[in-house]
């Protein structure tokens, strides 16, 4: 059942050639676009198009249900064979060399890479992407949704907001649909297909391949997120948003959660040797740990630039994982 959880990844895209990045290996299910550098990211006609945020609510289907079996059996086993761990992970140790090599293998690389021959690549070099602009995040519920639930991911969604703010120094917050840059859905099978017509009409740019990573998500992806850079080609983000299955179990829900969030931030990969990290496909840890917050204050650290290779990045890295180990 491992292998489920390998598809809890950020996928990204660098223009609007069509560059395929997948998040569950061997499909590259997920592309990105870019947003021209003169396009509002969403304008105020696109904006009245998007689905209503908080639908009245209408009971999942009996194939809605059958799926939240199947992620509630699956979230079970991976809590008997030790994994999905809650804590920070205090008590696993770190050194400045190791969480130099995890930076600049989950922020300067990424994982799956769809070429024009068709092939997978894996691990190529990349440079390091941040949001310069302010996020603001909005969050969206299916109808399937029951009203309980909402409420309950709302302040979670809110709360871990608040957490990555504080964590990066980033100006990141909740904000109203008007405003929103980050949008968070929780989608069930009853959903998306409604949501990525919505979604097609309000943002032109996204094209049939990307849309199909929402109206038709294959059961072994857990969760999908989607960022949009402020030019073709650029380092910086300029929107972004992520998909959670409704159907999860809350552990499920919230691993899906704090891991598509961290990564949107600009921690796209994932490293068999990151230790403790939601950034490692071994899924010991469900939540964001001690380690993966100094990954997300290196990134944001002032002294690196987005745009900088591996060659620049790495002598700024080593000296800031030095002072927040020291």
């Amino acid at each position: 059942m491992l292998q489920y959880l390998n598809c809890l990844r950020l996928l990204t895209a660098a223009s609007l050639a069509g560059i395929l990045l997948a998040g569950c290996a061997p499909d590259p299910l997920s592309p990105t676009v870019a947003v021209p550098r003169a396009a509002n990211p969403v304008s105020d006609e696109a904006r009245a198009l998007l689905p209503d945020p908080n639908p009245e609510y209408v009971p999942a289907s009996y194939k809605s249900k059958s799926v939240g079996t199947y992620y509630s059996r699956m979230q079970d086993q991976l809590l008997t064979s030790g994994k999905l761990r809650q804590d920070l992970g205090r008590d696993i140790p770190l050194t400045v060399d190791q969480l130099t090599k995890d930076f600049v293998e989950i922020a300067l690389k990424n994982e799956y890479i769809h070429g024009g021959s068709g092939r997978m690549h894996k691990s190529r070099d990349s440079v390091l992407r941040r949001w310069e602009k302010p996020v603001r995040v909005f969050t969206v519920f299916g109808a399937s949704v029951p009203p309980a639930e909402r409420k309950r991911m709302m302040a979670s969604v809110t709360s871990y907001t608040n957490r990555l703010a504080r964590v990066t120094g980033h100006d990141i917050r909740m904000t109203t649909r008007e405003n929103a840059n980050y949008y968070v859905m929780f989608m069930g099978e009853d959903d998306r297909m409604p949501f990525g017509e919505s979604l097609k009409r309000a943002i032109p740019e996204i094209d049939t391949a990307a849309m199909n990573v929402f109206k038709y998500t294959p059961r072994n992806q857990l969760c999908v997120a989607v960022t949009f850079r402020d030019q073709n080609g650029s380092p910086r983000f300029a929107k972004a948003m992520a998909m959670i299955r409704a159907e999860h179990p809350q552990l499920l829900k919230m691993s899906c959660l704090h891991e598509e969030m961290a990564q949107a931030l600009g921690l796209p990969n994932d490293s068999p040797t990151a230790r403790p990290s939601i950034f490692n496909d071994d899924e010991e840890f469900a939540l964001l740990t001690r380690h993966d917050e100094l990954l997300l204050r290196i990134l944001y650290d002032r002294r690196l630039q987005p745009g900088m290779t591996k060659k620049q990045a790495v002598p700024i890295v080593r000296q800031i994982a030095a002072e927040l180990l020291g």
